[in-house]
């Protein structure tokens, strides 16, 4: 009976078979665990180098010493330029175009309110009424008042970007939208690129005399209420005998209704 078939023998048998089987696979997939950690601790620190060492932007580069120090310099121009200019009254040229062709110049006499916003005085004489018949000084008025009202709406955002606001320029540098751009190689030159500094998705360069301590000229891609409706702003500053910077042209272009207003300011006078 020694060929006899034993109930259990085969059983106890296959059972710890399986335990080995079970026993491998947990080891298997213990080392598998093991060599993607080895290679996650080797490969990640290469990739985030990487990263860095090709410029793509990070929100720490936008923290930067520099990067502060230029926003500082520039608020504190733009402060006391602005009290400075209290001491003036000047003259102010509007030209408005429309499509291309001038449609109104207006001449103002310029001053700075206890606010220290600007009041100014017309310096032109009443404008003549249309000449034609009734229909036609109708059409003529009714396009007038369109582009008068859309050009006084286009001078009221444009006024909102310049002079550059301190709180807003430090609200843009804490919220990481304040850059260092390229300022074409001179050295005494700083150029900061700002975005959301006053709409969503807007953009202001401003270009800074690091020895002077002014502003020598501004970039601006805004927009009216519709994103669609696109205004391009560039302004050119100019410095008084006295050192006290002052915007000296402001061109505003009305993308869309093609429309374009230039601002010249002359004829500083103390008051």
């Amino acid at each position: 009976m020694a060929n006899q078939f034993k109930p259990g023998v085969h059983q106890k048998r296959s059972v710890t078979h399986g335990l080995s089987s079970a026993n491998f696979r947990n080891i298997e997939r213990s080392l598998m665990k093991n060599t993607i950690r080895r290679i996650l601790s080797i490969t990640l620190p290469i990739l985030l180098g990487l990263f860095v060492g090709v410029g793509f932007p990070c929100p720490a580069n936008a923290q930067s010493p520099e990067v502060q120090q230029g926003v500082t310099e520039v608020r504190e121009s733009s402060a006391k330029n602005k009290e400075a200019l209290a001491a003036y009254s000047w003259n102010e040229l509007v030209t408005i175009s429309l499509k291309g062709e001038e449609k109104k110049q207006e001449h103002f006499q310029v001053r700075l309110g206890p606010d220290l916003k600007p009041q100014k005085t017309s310096l032109d004489p009443p404008a003549d009424p249309p000449s034609g018949g009734r229909l036609k000084k109708h059409v003529i008025a009714k396009k007038t008042e369109e582009y008068k009202e859309y050009a006084e709406q286009m001078k009221t955002l444009a006024q909102q970007y310049v002079p550059p606001e301190g709180t807003l320029l430090q609200q843009a540098y804490a919220q990481g939208n304040v850059t260092l751009g390229p300022t074409g190689g001179d050295p005494n030159e700083l150029q900061l690129v700002i975005h959301n500094y006053l709409k969503p998705q807007d953009s202001m360069t401003l270009v800074f005399d690091k020895t002077q301590k002014e502003l020598l000229r501004i970039q601006i891609a805004s927009y009216m209420d519709d994103p669609k409706d696109a205004m391009n702003l560039t302004v050119q500053f100019s410095r008084l005998p006295d050192g006290t910077n002052h915007v000296s042209n402001l061109v505003i272009n009305g993308v869309t209704k093609q429309l374009n207003i230039t601002i010249q300011n002359s004829n500083y006078q103390h008051v």
